[in-house]
C-alpha cells in the first residue's frame, strides 16, 4: 500500500516562534501517521537537516543590512520570487504530493510558488498565522495603535504610514508585493483553503470582503502528554515572550507597579533595555530573566501563579497560552484578537480590557489575593481543556477533514515516491 505525500511549506525549517512550531509538529505529525512529509523552505544556518534541503532556496533576511548590490538582487525576491518557483518546479519533478500545506511564505519563498501549484494541479492549503492576506504589514496595527486604513484595496496607507520597520523603501516594497499578489490571484485563485487558528481571524477577513467558504477554523494544538505540570502555585506572575511595543507589556509594568505584585518576564525583543528602565523608574517588581526555551522556560512558568499576555494589537491563537495550561497554569488575557477564545472566564483564568492600566492592576491584586487551591484548580482545568480540545489527535482529525474535503485521498493515495 502507498503512502500519501505532504508537501509543507514555511520561510524557515528551525524553531523560530509559533508559527514554526506549528509547522514542524504539524510535520511530525504526520509523518508518525505514516505520512511522507517533503519541506520546502529557506537555507538558514539554524535549520534543522533534511534529505530535501538542496531543493530549499537561498537564505534572505527581510529588512538587514545588506549593500546596495545585495539589497537590488534581494528585492525582487521579496515581491516574487523566481527561484523559489524554480526549485519548487525541480522538486515537483521529483515527488508528486497529494497535497500541499504552507505556512509563512512571504517575503522569503513569496507567494509566487502558489501559481505553480495550481497548475499542477496539487490541492492547496495554507494556514494564516497572521493577517497578512488583508494587511501588507501582517498585524492591522500603526504607531498611533489597531490600524485598519488598507481595507478596501487603499494599500497606499503602507507608504503613508511607513509601516514596515518605519521605512519608507521597505514599505513601497511590501506594498508593491501586495499589490501584484492581488492583481495575480495569489492567495483569491490559487489557495484551496485557508487554515485559520481563531474564529476572530476568519471574522475580520469577512469584514474585509473574504468569502467565508473559504476559511476553515483549525485551532493550534499542544501535545499536553509532553508537558509536566506544575504541582504548586507560585506568588510572581509570568510574561514570556517577544518583547516588543504590541505585545502590551510596558502597560503590565505599569499595572504590576500599581497593584503591588512580583512579575518575572522571559523573552528578548526591541523594547528590553525600554522596559528595564520603566520598571526602575517605576520601582516596579520586574525580574527581566532574558531568553528561556525547553526546560528552564517549563520551569519558570511551573513556578508562576499565573501567566498574563497584555497584547495590544489583534493576536491569532497565541501558543504562549496553550503552553501554559499544558503546564498547569490559569492565563490572564487581554481582551483582544483571538484571545478571549482561549481563555474560559474564572474557569481557567481572566480576561482585562486591552492597554488599560487599572483593570489590568486589579486583576493582578484579586490574583494575588486568591487561595492557592483556586488557583491551582483553574490551572487543572486549563490543561483539561487543552487536553480535550487542543490535543494533536483533535488537531489532526481537523486538517485530514480539510484535506478530505479538497479530495484527497487520506488513507490510501499513489505518490511518486522518489529518493531526494
Amino acid at each position: 500500500m502507498s503512502v500519501p505525500t505532504l508537501l509543507s511549506a514555511n520561510n524557515y525549517y528551525y524553531y523560530r516562534g509559533g508559527a514554526e512550531t506549528v509547522f514542524l509538529e504539524h510535520n511530525r505529525m504526520f509523518e508518525s501517521a505514516g505520512w511522507r512529509v517533503v519541506p520546502f523552505a529557506m537555507k538558514h544556518a539554524k535549520n534543522m537537516g533534511s534529505p530535501w534541503e538542496r531543493y530549499f532556496v537561498e537564505e534572505i533576511e527581510f529588512g538587514e543590512d545588506y549593500t546596495l548590490l545585495e539589497k537590488l538582487v534581494r528585492t525582487p525576491k521579496v515581491v516574487y520570487s523566481l527561484e523559489a518557483r524554480r526549485k519548487l518546479d525541480q522538486l515537483l519533478s521529483a515527488v508528486r504530493p497529494d497535497v500541499f500545506h504552507g505556512h509563512n511564505l512571504y517575503h522569503h519563498i513569496s507567494p509566487s510558488i502558489l501559481g505553480l501549484l495550481r497548475s499542477r494541479g496539487v490541492p492547496t492549503v495554507l494556514t494564516l498565522h497572521d493577517l497578512k492576506i488583508a494587511c501588507p504589514a501582517y498585524n492591522m496595527l500603526a504607531r498611533d495603535g489597531i490600524c485598519e486604513r488598507c481595507r478596501g484595496g487603499h494599500l497606499l496607507n503602507v507608504v503613508r504610514n511607513r509601516c514596515i520597520k518605519g521605512s519608507l523603501a521597505l514599505s513601497a516594497v511590501v506594498m508593491v508585493e501586495s499589490v501584484l499578489h492581488r492583481a495575480l490571484g495569489s492567495y483569491s485563485r490559487c489557495v484551496d483553503r485557508f487554515v485559520v487558528p481563531s474564529r476572530f481571524y476568519i471574522d475580520k477577513f469577512r469584514e474585509w470582503g473574504f468569502p467565508a467558504e473559504r476559511f476553515v477554523h483549525v485551532p493550534n494544538f499542544v501535545d499536553a502528554a509532553r508537558y509536566r505540570p506544575a504541582a504548586e502555585v507560585g506568588k510572581d506572575f509570568l510574561y514570556f515572550g517577544r518583547l516588543s511595543p504590541e505585545k502590551g507589556i510596558a502597560t503590565l509594568v505599569r499595572a504590576v507597579a500599581k497593584a503591588g505584585v512580583s512579575l518575572n518576564v522571559v523573552g528578548t525583543g526591541p523594547q528590553a533595555a525600554e522596559l528595564q528602565l520603566l520598571a526602575g523608574q517605576l520601582g516596579a517588581d520586574v525580574r527581566f530573566l532574558g531568553y528561556q526555551t525547553g526546560e528552564p522556560l517549563h520551569d519558570a512558568v511551573r513556578a508562576a501563579r499565573a501567566v498574563v499576555l497584555p497584547s495590544e494589537w489583534y493576536e491569532n491563537a497565541p501558543m504562549t497560552i496553550l503552553e501554559a495550561y499544558a503546564l498547569g497554569k490559569p492565563v490572564l488575557g487581554a481582551a483582544i484578537g483571538g484571545i478571549p477564545e482561549l481563555i474560559r472566564e474564572g474557569q481557567t483564568g481572566g480576561t482585562f480590557a486591552s492597554g488599560q492600566v487599572e483593570p489590568l492592576a486589579a486583576l493582578l491584586r484579586e490574583w494575588a489575593g486568591m487561595q492557592p487551591a483556586a488557583v491551582a484548580e483553574m490551572g487543572q482545568e486549563g490543561r483539561e481543556w487543552v487536553r480535550q480540545e487542543f490535543s494533536a489527535s483533535k488537531y489532526q482529525e481537523r486538517v485530514l477533514g480539510v484535506y478530505s474535503g479538497l479530495g484527497v485521498d487520506c488513507r490510501q493515495a499513489t505518490p511518486h515516491l522518489a529518493t531526494p
